[in-house]
C-alpha cells in the first residue's frame, strides 16, 4: 500500500480493496466482533473521542488528571485506569487492538508512536503532532506496520465537504491555482508566569509536561490554555489548519509544499503568535496546475474577500478558479459570482456518505474498509501546518526538501523541524 504519491481520487475508488490489505491484525483472533481499545486522554476532546468508540470494548483508560480519569471510569467500570500511557501499554499490550490518543499536541507523538510500534491501530486528535519530524515518524510507522489510522478531523466526514470536493474536481470553476484559507481563532499566551503555585493533587504535572522542557506548574497552561504556549501547541495554525485546509488538500490532491513563507508579529520566546499569514506553494500534480495556498488566522483575511464582494464569513476556504470562485466552510458552500452559476446542474455525487468518522476507523481496524483521513493523507496535511511555524520562528522563506525533511540552506530551522525531547522521553 505504501506509495510515493497519494491520490484522493484513486483512494475513493478503491477504498474497499485497500482496507482489506491494511488491517488484518490481532482483532482477527478475537472471539467477538468488538475491538479492545485503550484511550489516552479522556476529557474534553478525549471525552468526545471516547464516546465515538464506546461501541467497542474499552479495556484501559489513561489520563494525567485523576479527576478526569475517575469521571470517565464511571461509564467504563471494567476498564483498567492509568496515569502514564507507557505503563498502560506495558501492561495491556497483549490484550488491546487499538489506541485512541486525545492528549495536548506535544504528547500526541510519543503516545501514538508507542502504540503503533506495538502494532496497535491508532486514532489521534489533530494536529497529528507538535513538530514536523514527529509527523513523518508516525506516517512511516502506520505504513510499515499496515495499521488502520485516522486523524481527528471530524468535519471531513460531513456532507458539505464532499459536495465541495465534487464541485472542484468536476471543474465547475475551472483549473485552480489559488486558494485562501482563514480562521478567526487566535491563541497567544504572553510572558511566562513568575508565580509557582502548588500543583493540584489530582494532576501529575511531570507526566503532563511529557517531552516538553520542564517548567513549574501554573494554571495558565492547563487545562484549557496550552495552545497559546509554543512548547505545547502551535496556536490557531495548529488548531484549525488541519480542519480547513483538509478541504483544499482533499479537493486538489495536495501533499508536500515546495516553499513556505510566514508573516506575523515578532516571535515571542514563549507564546504562539496572535495572528499569522503563511504562504505555501505546491507543485503541479499530474494535469493539475501548481497551487498557491495562503493561510490567515487571528482575524486576518484575504483582501480578495472584500474586493470580490464575498460574504463576510469569519472562517472559510476560498478556491479561485479560471471560471469563478467557490467559498466554503464546515456547513456552507457558495459559487461566486452567484448569477453566473444560477442554472448550474450540480455534478453527480460520486463520494459516498461517511458511516461516521470514528466508525470508519473502527471498521478499518476490523478489516472492513478503510479510513478517509489515515496518516498517509493526514500526515502531510499536518506537516504543512507545522512548516508554517518553522518559517515563522526562523523568519525565513523555507524551501522544503520533503524527502530529507530539510529546509534547504536554512540550518536554523532544524530545531523547529525536530524539537528536542526532555530527558527520559523518546519517540
Amino acid at each position: 500500500m505504501h506509495r510515493s504519491r497519494f491520490s484522493r481520487r484513486g483512494f475513493l475508488g478503491t477504498g474497499a480493496v485497500v482496507g482489506a490489505c491494511w488491517v488484518l491484525r490481532s482483532w482477527a483472533e478475537s472471539p467477538s466482533d468488538k475491538l479492545n481499545v485503550a484511550v489516552v486522554g479522556v476529557a474534553n476532546r478525549g471525552s468526545a473521542n471516547l464516546a465515538g468508540v464506546s461501541s467497542e470494548n474499552i479495556v484501559a483508560l489513561c489520563d494525567v488528571d485523576a479527576n478526569y480519569l475517575a469521571e470517565a471510569a464511571k461509564n467504563y467500570p471494567q476498564a483498567k485506569t492509568y496515569r502514564d500511557f507507557r505503563r498502560m501499554l506495558d501492561e495491556v499490550a497483549n490484550s488491546i487492538d487499538a489506541v485512541v490518543v486525545s492528549t495536548p499536541d506535544h504528547t500526541h507523538a510519543p503516545a501514538a508512536a508507542a502504540a503503533m510500534s506495538l502494532g496497535k491501530h491508532c486514532y489521534c486528535e489533530k494536529p497529528l503532532t507538535h513538530c514536523v519530524r514527529e509527523t513523518r515518524v508516525l506516517t512511516d510507522l502506520a505504513a510499515k506496520n499496515r495499521l488502520a489510522t485516522q486523524l481527528g478531523t471530524q468535519i471531513h466526514a460531513e456532507d458539505n465537504y464532499r459536495r465541495v470536493v465534487e464541485l472542484v474536481q468536476a471543474g465547475v470553476i475551472g483549473p485552480i491555482s489559488e486558494v485562501h484559507v482563514w480562521s478567526a481563532a487566535s491563541y497567544s499566551a504572553g510572558d511566562r508566569p513568575t508565580e509557582t503555585p502548588p500543583v493540584p493533587e489530582h494532576l501529575d504535572w511531570d507526566l503532563w509536561l511529557g517531552p516538553a522542557p520542564y517548567r513549574p506548574y501554573h494554571p495558565a497552561y492547563v487545562p484549557a490554555r496550552w495552545r497559546g504556549w509554543k512548547d505545547f501547541g502551535n496556536g490557531a495554525l495548529g488548531d484549525f489548519f488541519c480542519h480547513y485546509c483538509d478541504l483544499a488538500f482533499w479537493a486538489l490532491d495536495l501533499r508536500y509544499p515546495l516553499t513556505i513563507e510566514a508573516e506575523g508579529p515578532p516571535p515571542h520566546p514563549e507564546s504562539t503568535p496572535p495572528w499569522l499569514i503563511v504562504r505555501y506553494e505546491f507543485p503541479a500534480r499530474g494535469d493539475l496546475p501548481p497551487v498557491k495556498l495562503t493561510w490567515y488566522d487571528g482575524g486576518k483575511r484575504p483582501p480578495l474577500q472584500a474586493e470580490a464582494g464575498l460574504p463576510n464569513w469569519d472562517s472559510a476556504v476560498l478556491f479561485v478558479g479560471e471560471k469563478g470562485m467557490l467559498l466554503a466552510d464546515y456547513g456552507r458552500r457558495l459559487l461566486w459570482p452567484e448569477e453566473k452559476f444560477t442554472d448550474l446542474n450540480p455534478p453527480p455525487q460520486t463520494i459516498p456518505p461517511s458511516i461516521g468518522h470514528h466508525q470508519e476507523w473502527i471498521e478499518a481496524c476490523k478489516g472492513r474498509g478503510t479510513t478517509t483521513c489515515r496518516f498517509e493523507y493526514s500526515g502531510p496535511l499536518t506537516e504543512a501546518a507545522l512548516l508554517g511555524t518553522v518559517s515563522f520562528r526562523t523568519g525565513r522563506r523555507i524551501e522544503w526538501d520533503a524527502q530529507n525533511l530539510k529546509a534547504i540552506g536554512c540550518p536554523e530551522a532544524d530545531p523547529w523541524i525536530n524539537r528536542p525531547y526532555r530527558e527520559g522521553w523518546t519517540l
